[in-house]
């Protein structure tokens, strides 16, 4: 085996918000990764291979030594079986902390795929173990990157057509929203530490805010002024109802969640990985100013 084919790493989810940002670094680094997508991609020194997760028996890869899944760890956990070969060392999967701050949902579709996810967090321990690999799985808290995340952008969208923003409660819960690029940055890092081979690390943005304040900084990167309104949580689940329409993708547990803390610990990460996220200040496209007619 040559030193190249000695690190050579396997994305999947690599048309992804972190995958992409994985890939790229890859590449920066000198790699040239193989890349799993649904569909048909090419790029400048990636071998890129179309396939399913979901239809695992028809997956063929060359040998690698390093997967990155940023895709759903769901799927994943059902076609390691399929993905494992003798030359594979590490594998570094994306869940989330939402395993541990959602679970008890009132939206039973959340807990129901919060219980599926934290299953698959198992089987995947499990399987590693068995084929002797070294796993480790990061659980990032609320990611971000302007226009392009279904996290913070969506938000942005929502002021931009409305001019405010409702606070459920006043929005005092806790928030560590973390970039996507941050993200791919630690999960290279960790596949390459010792330290991190088999644990479990929650994966925080590099400030810890309200929800208002981590409104006020949308706000702040749109160029806008900050237009708040404080709604009990009684009224919201009321209003919620006749209001769902203008929230696509929205429940109405998103909103009660603005006033409850989610927030983690990132030393253990630091110490094992050198985890050290930016702080949070995303920027985004400013709409064209309208000429005078």
């Amino acid at each position: 085996m040559s030193s190249a084919d000695e690190k050579r790493c396997l994305v999947i989810g690599a048309t992804g918000l972190v995958g992409g940002h994985i890939l790229r670094l890859l590449l920066e680094g000198g790699q040239r990764p193989l890349a799993l997508s649904r569909s048909r991609k090419s790029a400048a020194n990636v071998d890129w291979f179309c396939g399913d997760l979901a239809k695992p028996e028809a997956l063929n890869f060359p040998a690698f030594t390093t997967l990155y899944c940023t895709a759903d760890a769901i799927l994943l956990a059902d076609a390691l079986p399929y993905i494992f070969n003798p030359s594979l060392k590490r594998i570094v999967v994306f869940s989330s902390t939402s395993v541990m701050t959602k679970h008890d949902s009132e939206v039973a579709e959340e807990r129901e795929l919060l219980g599926r996810l934290a299953e698959a967090e198992e089987k995947i321990v499990l399987a590693c173990k068995r084929n002797d690999v070294e796993w480790t799985i990061l659980r990032p808290t609320l990611i971000y990157d302007p226009g392009r995340d279904t996290n913070i952008t969506p938000l942005s969208r929502l002021i931009r057509r409305f001019g405010f923003m409702p606070l459920v409660g006043g929005g005092s819960g806790l928030r560590q929203p973390v970039h996507a690029d941050d993200l791919a940055s630690g999960a290279i890092a960790a596949a390459s530490s010792a330290s991190a081979a088999n644990k479990f690390y929650s994966l925080p943005g590099g400030e810890t805010l309200t929800y208002r304040e981590m409104i006020g900084r949308i706000f702040e990167g749109m160029g806008v002024p900050q237009r708040t309104i404080s709604i009990p949580a009684s009224i919201w689940k009321v209003a919620f109802v006749f209001a769902k329409p203008l929230f696509p993708g929205a429940n109405v547990a998103m909103g009660t969640r603005m006033t409850k803390d989610m927030i983690f610990d990132s030393k253990p990460a630091s110490r094992d990985f050198g985890w050290a996220p930016r702080t949070f200040h995303p920027l985004f496209d400013q709409p064209p100013v309208k000429k005078p007619s």
